[in-house]
């Protein structure tokens, strides 16, 4: 993605590590599942704490956990139960970069991301909470 008109790979570099954050949110982006493609009708998204996503590349793959933190500033995420032991003993989050993974259930409690679902398909979004409420 390119955010500078250079085409000078030195520049666009500098444009990436020095970008602001506000602009760094379009960095930590990931694919949709295909269950989620299809009943949504967008191919990706910003991961967000409380988003359940699939580790598709590196060491980890295959894992799947809920996103426990979000790192815009180095483009990275943590998720629940992928840690490793520290020399001091103490378990440490594995940071996984946002495009090596795939989110599997969107968190759908934010009302700005219902937005940008309906903003992007032109359809209302359906909420899977209400309906498990619902039925009790």
């Amino acid at each position: 993605m390119s955010m500078t008109k250079s085409i000078h790979p030195k520049k666009q570099r500098k444009f990436l590590f020095q970008m602001p954050l506000h602009l760094r949110k379009k960095l930590v982006v990931a694919p949709l599942s295909r269950e989620l493609r299809e009943k949504h009708g967008v191919r990706n998204m910003s991961v967000k704490e409380g988003d359940t996503v699939k580790v598709v590349r590196g060491d980890n793959v295959g894992k799947e956990g809920k996103v426990v933190k979000v790192n815009r500033k180095r483009g990275w995420i943590f998720i629940e139960g992928l840690t490793r032991e520290k020399a001091s003993g103490t378990p440490a989050f594995i940071p996984i970069h946002a495009s090596k993974v795939v989110i599997t259930k969107l968190d759908l409690k934010d009302k700005e991301r219902k937005a940008i679902i309906e903003r992007k398909t032109g359809k209302a979004v359906e909420e899977e909470e209400k309906k498990e409420g619902d039925k009790q």
